[in-house]
Order: structure tokens, then C-alpha cells, then sequence
């Protein structure tokens, strides 16, 4: 036992609303019972079987309302552990459900015995035919998908707005389409082939020229079932005739019956019904899409009109002029999206009845656009807009900056609206499709039955395809709170059926909500036809229950789960998922969902239970010691939940008030600290690196991990003792080079000035000198101690920096360059929360700006590039993101280099100051995707803009990353280069 280990009780509840109705109950706190977890164990091996309550608990929710714990959660490589997998259920007689990225929103991603994660080794993107179609694995996400196709002017069909988390993989199980996709550019129209793998351990390639041949062999009976299922359909006129009519609008209800009509051949009847079933056919391992057109050139409006009616009768006006996307946002929706970032205040006192068309037209060339926005302005024209608030215009628009805050608002639909909603209830999201010709109408009659049934719904939608969405919250601890809602859902499916003939799921499938009511839409015999298709697939009904086809008319009322209160930052969270690709942890831990998720299941238990002692025994590393604490999930995160913060207060509350005063001493005396830190690391140099690792491998044995660094042989050696002199008088800007470049010099082989002497050289060629002041020294952004929660050196070093910058720039008369990004974030922003009032008042005054954005803007203008390196990669920071720089970061390479590189798998490389020295494991596993990236090819220059963050890729990558402006300096440098690489 460490000598400092935390004790897990200091991360208790203080407070909770337990028990919870819905509480994982004590039997369950020893995690996976035996023989499962021993037999999956000696099966796939132990690496890939997850068994802790708090694994368990952490994939039991999605983005749904529902909440479901698996017996046991295992992590899927290979197609050879999904056969082996399902060979095991039909032995065992067990049940198997898939889960990729778990942003589904009827509980598709839930199981309660088998869960199968095949998110995390599942991604990959192969472009083909120049881009005209793609070979993707399905653990990618959209945006990940499309940032490969954009160079090739390429894109996805479907574009829905989880985008930025929802991975192809249940993007076709769903067959989820999104703002433009429609009917015509869904996955079912766009797929041109899969790979799929069936119950029985049958790997079908529907583009193999013998799929057909090879299913006949291994699965005749199931091929036979198909071909007569097929027959018994086209022998039926009706039933054809309706089938057909059930797709001319988006409808994702129940299986894809017109998959018999329009494949020839077993194979490509499975293709076909492969798409939107929802896990329950089998595992999706491959998926090549036809790609379209990737049209650039925009024109956008967002127009708002004073009733909900009024805006629905607007719709078929913008269809008909020609718009790829007409998004409908009501009042409550508008007025909740004040909470992202970007979005005008004022929306928040918009009339409950306002209502806004975001409409926009795409097109190929500039010819193309003006057309479009002509056959706008006469639509326009004939409309009756308001503009209820100062920041309403009306007006298309084609700035880049002004369209993405609209798509933003629109996109965070969900995220803004849960997060709105009154604190402990829990959110519902259903989407139904009408034709367009009878939107307006649904709409009012939906608003009529939200006020019968005591709901203020919030409602958006793809208005232009007749698909609205709607948001409801209630109480689902309260019997009386969920009988209500399961009226309204009785009422809201009957009412769509039986009046519009609509269908009641129209892009996010099925699943558990609307499993109750699939009869209802299709009828007996068609409803029929699904429960044979299943059988004829699935016969042992192995795969994903209750979550297609299910009898329980109160089916949807089961499983519903609670949201008890969390901490205040986080108490917002719909556990909507957008944050998980961003996390640096996600593949090795825990994710800021899953975080909050384990923190809402601690709240569930009576204080002291045996869950919960479990629970609080794992998250002190998979929670908190695991978090880099970047808060890119809060950029991620459309309301603005940054789950780092939460963090960095739970390692506040681990520490004891010794260890607060010593962070605080350390603060006091930073001179010195600083100073010894500089001497060990170049004492460090003349030390074997094998020898450093053993050694600080046992302090932090006999201390604690997340206290002691462990020695890594990419660490630099020391900085020079004494920073370049610059003269105060005449300098244009106050240099000040942060803490960790006065500690570490540049990295091994570097020939050439250091960073403090590039950015006075860059300054003194660009006209522009500098001044660092004598008494840097002893000075910090205060970083160190706020990522580690010690608030009391945070605040001694808060305030030191701030009242040193205020004199050292003349009280703001002179600029602050910061030469670390992560520095120029704490200066800038970091530090506010922990300064007095004076000093808040003082840091208000200052400039505080990046190098980076400094030698962008200033410097390159006033320098002559006289040699340029072939190429570059770079690796922006978490910090950069934060900042708003990465743009700067490219300029400034761009100069440097013939060809510039930014990895599409580019993110925080985690290694947060010294977390990654603290857990290397961290960095490893969040720098996996981007070193592959970049160690694929041969760069001749590794290119970033912080320290340590080079320090880690280093790391990662086993290549060399050093500044930008490092290279910059070359690159301007007159004469020959005597410093040239061979």
C-alpha cells in the first residue's frame, strides 16, 4: 500500500436522493457471477472481459431514457471473437447485443446479459475510386468518415446530428439519415455493399461474387425461408402496394420489408434488411458506401416566423426551390439554446410560439448558388416573418462563421433542451414522419395533445422530409409521472397512425419505445412478416430482444431510468455520448459520460451499500487519476459540460490539508522549486535512463502514482540557466517564457537556438523586439497546481502571475506573449475563477497572447522565408482547441514547410503536464490512432506548440516534435543553412 494512497472514501456522496428505484441491488456488487465470467475469460481471454460493477454499470445507459445492466461486458478485436462470441450464446442459451459509440435514443445499445463493445478496435476508413465510395470500418464516426472524403470533395449521404459520435456501424443498424439525407441519400440508398456476420457465425460479403453461392452452402434453410417469404410478398398486391407507400416518407419502424422487394437474391435481401435492424440480424464488421458530391458552396438563413403552423406551411415553399436541408427549431427549443456557446442571449426571451426555418441550398458552383438564392428571395418574399429579437435577421447568408452557429444551435437540439430540463427528471426523444403536405397540420394537433397530457415539448425536425422531433421530461421515480407519459405515448402513436398515416419511428429506428406499437403502424400481417423474418435470421433469438420486435404492450415503460442529482457542472448531462470521442481516456478507462453515468449510480445506492463501496474503490483511477483533465469534452459537449473541472475538484477532495499546504508552499517558494527542478533534470542527464526508470518506479510505489512522475527517456535535458537579455526600452510586446521552457531544454539532437532565443531572434527580424523580464523566475501560470485540484497553491500562484503581468506590461500598454499554449490558456482564462477581486480587475486589462497567434498575425507579414522544409506534420493541442489557434498553428507551418500535415485522428495527447509521466498508459492509449497516422509515412519535421505535449508525442511516436516557431526561425534565417538536415 502506498504511503499516500487516497483514501476512495474522500469521493463519497455527500448527499443523495437514494435509494433509487432503480438502484443496481447489493447482489450485484461483486460484478459478473461465475461461470460467465471464467468461461468468456478462458474463451477471449481476460484483457477483452470486462466484470467489475463499475465496467458493468458505466455501458448500462445510452442516450436514451432507459437503463439496462449488463451481466457482463466484453471488448470484441476481431471477427473471430464476435463468432466465437455468438457460438458461446447459442451453447449457453445467453443473449448478445452490440454497442458501438451508445448514442442511440431508444436503448438500441443496452443488454442485460452479453454486451459487445465494437466501438473501440473497429475504426478505419479505406477511400475508393478516387472517393466515390468508401470501405469503412463501422467503429468510425461520420465526421471522422468525412474528413477522409473531404479531400476528395466527397461526403456520407447520411448527416445526422450526432455526427460527431455516432459511428457508421449503428448509423446503418439504425439506418439514421439526418438534416439532408432524406429518403434518397439514407444508408439503404447509399450502401453499396456489407459485411456482416450472422447468428450462426456465417460471415456474409454481399460484393463477393459468390455470396450467393457460398450462403446457399453453409445456410440453405435460411435462404429458402428468405426466397419464399419474398415470393409470398410480390404475390400480394396490397401488401406490395403498401409496403411501398410505407417508404415514400423516412420510416425506420420495424424491419426493412422492402428489402424482398428489391433484392433479387438471398444475399441481397439480407443486405438490404441488414440495414435498420438494429443489431437483432447480426454484426455489421464492414460497410462500403457510394459517396456523393460534396457541393461547397453555401447559402443559409435562419428565418423565424410567429407560430409553429406558420413555419410548417413555409416548408413544401423552400422544398420546392430547390433546399437540401429545411430544419424546423420551435420557441422552447430556441429559448434552450441559449446555453450554447455562440448563441444570441436574447433567444432566451423569444415568445414561447416563435418559430424558425433554417434553410439552406448547396451548390456546385457559383452559378448554381446565385440560382438558388434567387428562387430564396422569391420565397421569401411572399412570407410572414418576424423579428421578435434584436439579433433576428431574416437574411441568407453565406459567411462561414454565421452558418456554423446556426448549424451549432441546430445540432445541439437534444443536448440543449435536456440540459434545460428541470433538474433529476429524465428526457425522452421521439421523432415520426408525416408527408410534408400535412406537417402543419401534425404539428398543431401535436401541440394539442402535449397540453391535454400536461407536456411543454420542446420540437425540431427535419421539416423538409415532414420529420419532427420532440423532447418530453418527466419523472421516472413517480408511478403517477410515468402512467402519464405512457397515456400521452398511447395517444401520440394513434394520433400519427390513424389521422396522417404517418410512421412513428422516421430516422432513429425502433427500439424499445416504439416496439409496443409496431402492430399498430403496420398491421397484423406485415408486423407478422417481421417476426418471421427473425425467426427465419435468428432462430435461437439470440440477438438484441425486446428491443425490434417485442409483445409487452408496457414494454416501453420498463427500464426506465432515474437521473438523480450529481454535482452542479454535470447534473445537465443527457448522457448523449458527443464527448467520448474527444476523451483522451475513452479507450482506456472511462469516458465523461460514463464518468457522470458512475457518479449518478452512486447517488442511486443508500449510503455505505456494497455497490457503492465498489464503485467508490474504482473511480479514483478510472475516473479521476485517468482524466487528463484537457475539458476538451466540454468543446464537445453542446451545452458546455466540462467533466475535467469535475475532476480536477475530486482530486481537491482526495487531498488532506497537509498535502494542500505543501502544494500551497511550493507555490510560495516557485523560485526555488523551479530552480532545483531545472538542476535535477540536468543532473538527470548524466544518469542512465534505465536506471531513472527503476528509481522513480519504486518511489511511486512506496508513495503514490498520482503523486511521483515516472522517468521517461524522451524527457529533455535542461534549459539554459539564464534567458536571452532584451533591453525593455523600444520593445513592442512583454516575452514571457513559460515555466516548463525555462526547466527543459529542446529534445535530443536539436542544433540551434532554444525557444526563448528563436522568438528574440523572430521579433528582432520582424521588426517587433521583445522584452523578458528579469524576474520571470519563480513565476507560473498556475496550471500545475489548478490540473491537480490544489486550490491553495492555485490561488497563491493565480494571483503572483497576474499581479507580475500587470507591472511587467505597463498595466496592459503592452502585450503578454506566452510561448506554451497550455500557459497562455491558464493566464488567459484559468486563473479568473481563483483571483481576488482586485486582480480580476487587473487580469480584465491585460493582453494576454499566444506566441503562435503572435507570429501568425505579427511576425509573418515583416519576415522573408528563405528555405522551407518538405514537409510537416503537426500536432495541435488540447489548449489550442480551447484557444481558438489551431488555424494560426497550420499559417505559421505553412510558411515553413511544402506540405503541411494535420492527422484527421489529431487530439490530446494527454499528457497534461506530467499526467503522462504520472500515467503513461494515458498517453499511450489516447495518442494510439494519431502516432499510427503519423508514423505511416516520413515527415521531416514534427511540428506543436507546447512542451510537454511534444514531449508526449515524442513519446508516442518515437519521432521528434519540437516548436513552430523553432522552424520558423530556420526557415527566416538569412544566409546559408548552416544548420540544414540531411
Amino acid at each position: 500500500m502506498p504511503l499516500l494512497e487516497p483514501k476512495p472514501g474522500a469521493l463519497r456522496p455527500t448527499t443523495s436522493e437514494g435509494p433509487s428505484p432503480d438502484r443496481v441491488t447489493d447482489s450485484r456488487a461483486t460484478g459478473t457471477p461465475e461461470p460467465l465470467r471464467r468461461e468468456l475469460s478462458a474463451l477471449l481471454g481476460p484483457d477483452k472481459v470486462l466484470t467489475k460493477i463499475s465496467d458493468l454499470v458505466r455501458y448500462a445507459s445510452d442516450a436514451s431514457p432507459y437503463r439496462f445492466v449488463p451481466q457482463v461486458v466484453v471488448i470484441a478485436e476481431t471477427v473471430a471473437d464476435i463468432s466465437a462470441i455468438l457460438s458461446y450464446a447459442h451453447t449457453k442459451g445467453r443473449e448478445v447485443v452490440f454497442r458501438a459509440a451508445g448514442t442511440s435514443l431508444n436503448g438500441q445499445a443496452q443488454g442485460e446479459d452479453i454486451l459487445v463493445d465494437v466501438r473501440r478496435h473497429w475504426a478505419g476508413i479505406e477511400v475508393l475510386e478516387d472517393g466515390a465510395r468508401a470501405r469503412i470500418q463501422p467503429g468510425t464516426t461520420i465526421v471522422r468518415a468525412n474528413a477522409t472524403l473531404a479531400r476528395h470533395g466527397r461526403v456520407l449521404g447520411p448527416d445526422p446530428a450526432s455526427a460527431i459520435a455516432c459511428t457508421l456501424g449503428g448509423v446503418v443498424a439504425n439506418n439514421a439519415s439526418g438534416m439532408t439525407a432524406g429518403t434518397t441519400r439514407n444508408s439503404y440508398r447509399t450502401l453499396a455493399s456489407l459485411t456482416f456476420v450472422l447468428p450462426s457465425g456465417t460471415v456474409v460479403d454481399t460484393a463477393s461474387p459468390t455470396a450467393d453461392t457460398d450462403l446457399a452452402r453453409t445456410e440453405p434453410d435460411l435462404c429458402a425461408d428468405l426466397l419464399a417469404v419474398k415470393a409470398e410478398i410480390e404475390a400480394d398486391a396490397e401488401l406490395t402496394a403498401r409496403i411501398r407507400a410505407k417508404y415514400e416518407i423516412k420510416n425506420t419502424n420495424g424491419y426493412r420489408l422492402d428489402a424482398y422487394l428489391d433484392g433479387a437474391t438471398p444475399a441481397e435481401i439480407l443486405r438490404g434488411l441488414m440495414v435498420g435492424s438494429e443489431g437483432t440480424f447480426g454484426f455489421i464488421s464492414e460497410v462500403v458506401f457510394d459517396t456523393l458530391p460534396l457541393n461547397r458552396l453555401v447559402s443559409t438563413a435562419l428565418l423565424f416566423f410567429p407560430s409553429l403552423p406558420a413555419a410548417a406551411a413555409a416548408v413544401p415553399l423552400f422544398n420546392e426551390a430547390g433546399a437540401i436541408a429545411v430544419e424546423l427549431m420551435d420557441g422552447n427549443t430556441l429559448r434552450a439554446s441559449v446555453s450554447v456557446e455562440g448563441v444570441p442571449a436574447d433567444w432566451a426571451g423569444l415568445p414561447k410560439e416563435t418559430t424558425a426555418l433554417l434553410v439552406e441550398f448547396r451548390a456546385p458552383d457559383e452559378e448554381g448558388r446565385q440560382g438558388y438564392e434567387q428562387a430564396a428571395a422569391r420565397t421569401v418574399t411572399g412570407l410572414e416573418l418576424v423579428a421578435p429579437v434584436a439579433s433576428v435577421t431574416n437574411e441568407f447568408t453565406r459567411d462561414a462563421k454565421t452558418i456554423a452557429g446556426y448549424w451549432k444551435a441546430r445540432k445541439a437540439f437534444v443536448t440543449a433542451v435536456g440540459g434545460a430540463r428541470p433538474s433529476g427528471t429524465t428526457l425522452i426523444t421521439e421523432d415520426f414522419a408525416v408527408p410534408p403536405s400535412k406537417l402543419a397540420d401534425a404539428c398543431t394537433a401535436l401541440i394539442e395533445l402535449q397540453t391535454r397530457h400536461g407536456f411543454d415539448a420542446a420540437v425540431a425536425g427535419h421539416a423538409a422530409h415532414g420529420n419532427l422531433h420532440f423532447l418530453l421530461a418527466f419523472d421516472a421515480a413517480d408511478p403517477e409521472d410515468v402512467e402519464r407519459y405512457g397515456a400521452f405515448m398511447e395517444d401520440f402513436c394513434r394520433l400519427t397512425v390513424e389521422r396522417f398515416d404517418g410512421s412513428l419511428k422516421a430516422e432513429h429506428a425502433t427500439g424499445r419505445n416504439i416496439a409496443p406499437f409496431l402492430e399498430l403502424e403496420w398491421g397484423p400481417r406485415a408486423t407478422e412478416l417481421m417476426w418471421r423474418t427473425k425467426q427465419i435470421i435468428d432462430p435461437a433469438g439470440i440477438l438484441a430482444p425486446r428491443i425490434v420486435l417485442d409483445r409487452d404492450p408496457r414494454a416501453h415503460l420498463r427500464g426506465l431510468k432515474t437521473i438523480p442529482r450529481v454535482e452542479l457542472v454535470a447534473d445537465p448531462c443527457i448522457e448523449c455520448g458527443f464527448c467520448e470521442p474527444t476523451c483522451p481516456s475513452h479507450d482506456l478507462t472511462t469516458s465523461p459520460r460514463q464518468r457522470i453515468v458512475l457518479r449518478r449510480e452512486m447517488m442511486r445506492q443508500p449510503g455505505g451499500s456494497p455497490v457503492e463501496e465498489s464503485l467508490l474503490q474504482s473511480y479514483g483511477y478510472d475516473a479521476v487519476d485517468t482524466c487528463a483533465g484537457d475539458s476538451t469534452c466540454k468543446l464537445a459537449c453542446p451545452v458546455g459540460i466540462d467533466t475535467g473541472a469535475m475532476m480536477k475538484d475530486f482530486r481537491h477532495r482526495r487531498h488532506t490539508p497537509r498535502e494542500e499546504r505543501i502544494a500551497a508552499l511550493a507555490a510560495k517558494n516557485f523560485k526555488t522549486v523551479e530552480k532545483s527542478a531545472r538542476l535535477a533534470v540536468a543532473a538527470a542527464d548524466r544518469i542512465s535512463d534505465r536506471l531513472l526508470e527503476s528509481v522513480t518506479g519504486l518511489v511511486r510505489k512506496a508513495v503514490r502514482p498520482d503523486l511521483v512522475p515516472e522517468w521517461l527517456p524522451e524527457i529533455p535535458g535542461a534549459a539554459a540557466r539564464t534567458l536571452p537579455r532584451t533591453p525593455r526600452a523600444g520593445a513592442t510586446a512583454v516575452y514571457y517564457p513559460a515555466c516548463v521552457n525555462r526547466i527543459f531544454g529542446e529534445p535530443d539532437g536539436h542544433r540551434g537556438p532554444s525557444l526563448p532565443q528563436a522568438v528574440v531572434l523572430l521579433a528582432e527580424r520582424a521588426g517587433k523586439p521583445v522584452w523578458i523580464p528579469e524576474d520571470v523566475t519563480g513565476t507560473c501560470c498556475a496550471t500545475i497546481w489548478h490540473s491537480k485540484g490544489y486550490d491553495e497553491g492555485n490561488i497563491v500562484m493565480a494571483n503572483r502571475i497576474v499581479e507580475a503581468a500587470w507591472g511587467w506590461t505597463g498595466g496592459g500598454k503592452l502585450p503578454l506573449i506566452v510561448d506554451a499554449s497550455s500557459c497562455t490558456l491558464g493566464i488567459a482564462h484559468e486563473v479568473v475563477p481563483y483571483l481576488s477581486d482586485d486582480n480580476r480587475a487587473l487580469h480584465r486589462e491585460l493582453r494576454i497572447v499566444d506566441s503562435i497567434v503572435w507570429a501568425a498575425d505579427q511576425l509573418l507579414p515583416e519576415l522573408t522565408v528563405v528555405r522551407k522544409a518538405r514537409s510537416a506534420v503537426l500536432h495541435p493541442t488540447c489548449s489550442m482547441q480551447h484557444l481558438g489557434d489551431e488555424g494560426q498553428l497550420k499559417a505559421v507551418a505553412e510558411a515553413c514547410a511544402e506540405e503541411v500535415v494535420v492527422p484527421d485522428d489529431a487530439g490530446c495527447c494527454a499528457f497534461a503536464g506530467d499526467r503522462g509521466m504520472l500515467h503513461k498508459e494515458l498517453t499511450a492509449s489516447a495518442t494510439a490512432k494519431e502516432a499510427a497516422e503519423v508514423t505511416a509515412r516520413d515527415f521531416e519535421v514534427h511540428l506543436s506548440a507546447n512542451r510537454m505535449c511534444e514531449v508526449g508525442m515524442d513519446h508516442a511516436t518515437g519521432r521528434s516534435y519540437f516548436s513552430v516557431l523553432l522552424e520558423l526561425e530556420r526557415a527566416t534565417r538569412p544566409g546559408p543553412d548552416y544548420l540544414r538536415r540531411s
